[in-house]
């Protein structure tokens, strides 16, 4: 796709502020570490490829791939290429790939090995001369947490943090950031002691899916909706996300972590902040961040823990056609592990607008389906001119935004069923991303890697948010860790009894998506 194309107005990717102009990044380079792992292979190569199909590359980006391989600079290439191929979202271009591979290299080394790093310093500085990269470098730590530490004290010792004054260097991490507060204050300080606060990208990809940024223009765009947004008209809202998969082969990472924090602590705390928080003075990151910070130090757990959270860990049952084994079952599982693969809790915000509306979450693998969504649900109507048996069968009004698999929103409310009497059912209204606009929504890592060449940080939560979001889990698990081990359900189900239990206690009970 050319700039022209791109400039036309058929980019997703394009500056909002102009839609003209194309985001299109300026020269820069990135350094890729853990490029033989899953995200790497199925996510961030065909995101880079997209974006270089897209036209919002520069001419000389450049790549770099660091790992434990006896490979050369054709090798890394063969590995980016085979990734393309199979996830990339854009149709495959030799002119483009020819380009892109260009500025392929590979520095072998260990995370412990000073010459590799002295060896990677070498390299980006030959790309800035070759390429063009003007010395800007993003570092993408696609590494286990416990490996950061040493990699950035690398990157620190071989000068590789350090840019010149008219050049930038900025690094990636992904989540878990920490496994707890003290974790992650210790994570976020070794991270800050090498790079400024405002080059630190923590990535959250959940934040960068259309649907979820759709939450700020349907709240702040139209009038009809945030009147009603708050505790005089609505009754609770939920937030699920639910996987229908298993833990696959990431016993190892998963085994430990469990459901509660490798998923509320981050995806659906920064959903609830994003449903909750109040207008910001515009969408700058200073400025959004302030109002999801006041929301998540005002969120509260119940005093009572155990009526106001459930967990679970799936059994043997029955995925669709297909018979699955227990989590207890799965390759690299301790047949005595007490991580819950599902976790649902109940929390409170106590500010003017949602005292006394509660937030429910949850959270699970090995589920009825594969579904995220936010469903904001009101008090009912108290049907006065009515009869009863008009209304029988109406339920609540209720908004939800569904962030995946079918992105959209759906409302529902009531109508009257055609017919001499007047008689009230539950109806919707659908608006679906695909059949509304001709164009495609960008991967998530599409927008949130062209965020960091951009140095956009709108959609990454700074380290307040991240330890703000672990005084809320860390009650939760450590109430868990003295009290029992998690209850069993059936693969294919929706989760343990003690969920709706804890439900059913509010008098309420779980959207069926």
């Amino acid at each position: 796709m050319s700039a022209a194309t791109v400039a036309a107005g058929r980019n997703p990717l394009r500056d909002a502020r102009d839609r003209r102009l194309p985001r299109i990044a300026g020269p820069c380079g990135m350094v890729l570490f853990g490029v033989t792992g899953d995200l790497s292979r199925k996510k961030l190569m065909p995101a880079i490829y997209d974006l270089a199909n897209r036209g919002l590359l520069p001419p000389g980006f450049s790549l770099v791939g660091f790992a434990r391989r006896d490979w050369a600079d054709q090798d890394f290439g063969q590995v980016v290429y085979e990734s393309v191929k199979q996830h990339a979202r854009t149709p495959f271009r030799e002119d483009v790939w020819r380009n892109l591979s260009e500025g392929f290299r590979f520095v072998p080394g260990t995370f412990d090995d000073p010459a590799a790093f002295d060896l990677l310093a070498q390299t980006v500085h030959q790309l800035e001369q070759e390429r063009g990269t003007g010395g800007n470098l993003a570092f993408y730590l696609s590494i286990p947490p416990g490996s950061f530490s040493m990699v950035c004290e690398q990157l620190e010792r071989s000068g590789l943090a350090t840019a010149a004054t008219d050049s930038w260097r900025r690094v990636v991490i992904e989540k878990p950031f920490g496994h707890d507060l003290p974790s992650a204050r210790e994570l976020n300080s070794i991270v800050e002691s090498v790079f400024p606060a405002d080059s630190v990208f923590r990535i959250d990809h959940y934040l960068g899916k259309e649907t979820v940024q759709n939450i700020l223009a349907l709240r702040f765009a139209n009038q009809m909706f945030e009147p009603v947004w708050n505790a005089n008209y609505v009754d609770h809202v939920q937030i699920t996300m639910a996987e229908d998969i298993g833990i696959g082969g990431r016993a190892g990472y998963y085994d430990g972590i469990g459901a509660a924090r490798d998923v509320i602590q981050n995806h659906l705390l920064q959903l609830l902040a994003l449903t909750a928080m109040e207008e910001p003075v515009s969408f700058r990151a200073d400025d959004l961040r302030a109002e999801k910070e006041k929301v998540l130090s005002a969120v509260r757990v119940p005093r009572d823990i155990g009526a106001a959270t459930a967990r679970g860990q799936y059994a043997a049952g029955w995925q669709g056609a297909e018979e699955v084994v227990g989590y207890l079952q799965e390759d690299g599982v301790a047949k005595t592990s007490t991580t819950e693969t599902y976790a649902a809790v109940k929390l409170e915000v106590d500010t003017r607008r949602w005292a006394g509306v509660p937030f429910y979450l949850r959270t699970g693998k090995r589920l009825g389906k594969r579904v995220t969504e936010i469903a904001v649900v009101f008090k009912k109507a108290p049907h006065l001119p009515f009869d009863d048996t008009a209304t029988e069968e109406l339920g609540q009004n209720a908004i939800v935004v569904r962030v995946q698999p079918d992105e959209g929103i759906t409302m529902r409310f009531g109508s009257k069923v055609p017919g001499a009497q007047m008689e009230v059912r539950d109806v919707t209204m659908d608006f679906g991303y695909g059949n509304a606009f001709t164009e495609s929504s960008p991967e998530a890592y599409e927008r949130l890697i062209l965020d960091v060449l951009l140095g956009d940080p709108p959609l990454f939560p700074r380290h307040e948010e991240v330890e703000l979001s672990w005084k809320i889990l860390d009650p939760i698990e450590q109430w868990w860790g003295q009290h029992g081990k998690p209850q069993p359900y059936p693969a294919g189900g929706w989760g343990p009894a003690a969920s709706d239990d804890m439900m059913a206690r509010d008098g309420r009970t779980w959207r069926m998506p």
